[in-house]
């Protein structure tokens, strides 16, 4: 089984080579990341042994090099997202300032994402998130709609609405937690001149990388993922009514699944407006927060 230090490099190799595949032909490294990968690796155990000579690099590509060139120093240099609901290796926060700067790459390269042929040219914009790179409270959807495409922020729309008074009932502001979506761009809708559709898994998967590194550089303490489709991206789980209200782990960090806002709208009962409510309650537990009494009554009948 790959170890994570294997998927890290992989996950490496990998960006490096779609850099490539769109004509990339330099990138760039901090001063920092240099220095880093010039010091050699603590060793713990000296071997006796005579080393063996190191093969000749294959000629055919200079990008797999990378692999055998920096292997011994990328895992402490460079924290990349890692695949799947994988945490990344452990590492030194950021300084708020190289938080900003990572960050800000970051969404430089999603705005200018092409991965998804179709999406990318039916999209008015791509989705980045909104929201505190600080956050400890961290939103997941599935992806934009047209209110979001139009305006480039996700959950704007009617269920957007609905979300940011879930948050404020929490006693928080929108700006004090981070939502995105696992799919940056609106899922194009051919033939149609309204109406949204379901993200395809393998659009999700495409995109997902994007989400993971939000993660990995806002490393919030709870995760919320707002439907079964935002669930089945994540956990490759289905059947978001018995999953709700339970919690999982997703790249080491404490997940609970809920009701999308649409959900809400669409059914108006108390009893299903508590049941995200009991959810959220256990979000603020996590998260350590004071929950009033008024708090854990709402949505119960007198």
């Amino acid at each position: 089984m790959p170890t994570a230090y294997d998927q890290l490099l992989d996950a490496t190799i990998q960006h490096l080579e779609d850099l490539k595949a769109h004509g990339v032909r330099f990138v760039s490294v901090s001063p920092e990341s240099l220095g880093a990968l010039a010091q050699p690796v603590p060793r713990t155990v000296q071997s006796t042994a005579k080393p063996t000579p190191p093969a000749a690099p294959a000629p055919h590509s200079a990008i797999h090099n990378v692999k055998s060139e920096i292997a011994p120093s990328i895992e402490m240099a460079l924290p990349l997202a890692l695949p799947g609901g994988t945490p990344p290796p452990p590492t030194a926060p950021l300084s708020p300032e190289a938080k900003a700067a990572a960050f800000a790459k970051l969404r430089a390269r999603a705005l200018a994402c092409l991965k998804c042929p179709q999406l990318a040219s039916s999209r008015r914009n791509v989705v980045f998130g909104v929201g505190s790179i600080d956050a400890g409270l961290m939103f997941v959807g599935e992806a934009p709609g047209a209110d979001e495409d139009e305006q480039a922020e996700p959950f704007v729309g009617k269920a957007g609405q609905l979300l940011t008074k879930i948050i404020e009932t929490m006693g928080l502001q929108r700006g004090d937690v981070y939502i995105a979506n696992i799919l940056k761009c609106r899922p194009d809708t051919p033939g149609q001149s309204a109406g949204n559709r379901k993200p395809t898994p393998d659009e999700m998967k495409t995109c997902i990388p994007y989400l993971h590194e939000q993660i990995d550089l806002i490393r919030p303490r709870v995760l919320v993922a707002l439907g079964g489709t935002a669930m089945e991206g994540l956990l490759n789980k289905t059947g978001i009514a018995k999953l709700r209200g339970h919690w999982h782990t997703y790249r080491g960090i404490p997940l609970m699944p809920t009701y999308h806002p649409a959900y809400l709208l669409r059914n108006q009962a108390l009893a299903e407006k508590r049941k995200v409510w009991e959810d959220m309650l256990q979000v603020m537990e996590q998260l350590g927060m004071s929950i009033s009494e008024k708090q854990r009554k709402f949505f119960l009948r007198s």
